[in-house]
This record gives structure tokens, sequence and C-alpha cells, in this order.
């Protein structure tokens, strides 16, 4: 926690503009996954693939969503590609780096913050430290990057 002391919070719209850019990043690299696989498996089975992009619609896109936001930020050591170039970075609170069980609890966290009309999203306007369900799920916290 003394590591904390004096390091700005991360603003709303660093941490939504983040977000955008790292789902529109899975979305992505979800597409340009998607197609090959598909080609192949419509020459291997013998008939059309219908390949669509509806990231919420089955049961795989969920997990592939959970996976995706879960190893970029502890690949990234608490920075995913849009918390790079927001200059944010995700701490724990418990430990001195997010390990990999927070930073999967912490992509699972989002689907728990996006209960109930993104009411968990809307608790950072509430909590004093500015964290959302998902950072209290996990036990994180998001900071500005020290330049």
């Amino acid at each position: 926690m003394r590591t904390l002391d004096g390091l700005p919070l991360a603003s709303c719209g660093e941490r939504a503009a983040a977000f955008a850019i790292d789902f529109l990043l899975a979305a992505f690299l979800f597409v340009l996954a998607a197609v090959p696989i598909g080609k192949f498996l419509e020459k291997i089975l013998h008939r059309d693939i219908q390949i669509e992009l509806n990231l919420f619609h089955n049961w795989y896109s969920i997990v592939y969503l959970v996976l995706f936001f879960g190893a970029s930020l502890y690949l990234g050591k608490g920075r995913t590609i849009g918390k790079r170039i927001m200059r944010i970075r995700v701490l724990s609170l418990v430990h001195d780096r997010v390990s990999l069980w927070h930073s999967v609890e912490r992509a699972l966290g989002y689907g728990a913050s996006a209960l109930e009309a993104g009411f968990g999203f809307l608790q950072y306007f509430i909590h004093p430290n500015r964290r959302t369900v998902h950072d209290r799920i996990a036990e994180t916290i998001v900071v500005k990057e020290r330049t």
C-alpha cells in the first residue's frame, strides 16, 4: 500500500478508453483467427461454415474474452495494450504484482460490473478510491503511470 502513496488514480475516461481499445483489439484478433480456422474446417468437413462476430452470443466468445483480458493484463504486468496507450496500470493491493489468478479474476469481474445495466462500472463515481466491482473482486486499483 505504501507504494501507492502519492500515485494519482486513473480517470474514468482513461479507463474507458483503455477498455475500448482492448475490446476492439480482442475483436480484431478474434476475426483474424476465426476466418482461417473457418476456411480450414470447411475444407475438412466439406460444409459451408458461417463466421459471425458476435462476442456475447455463445460460450466460447465469453471464454475467449476472459482469456484475452486476463492474459494480456498478466503478461503486460498490469498493463494491457489499451492501458499502455492510456498510460495507466492495474496494481494489486495485496501482492507486489498482479498475479495470473488476479488477472483472470478481474477479467471475470468485468461481467459482474456489466450486470444491472453497468452499475458495477458506475461505482467508479461512488467508491472513494475510484474502484469498480471488478477492481474490488480482484483486489486491484488503477493508477496513472509515473512519467
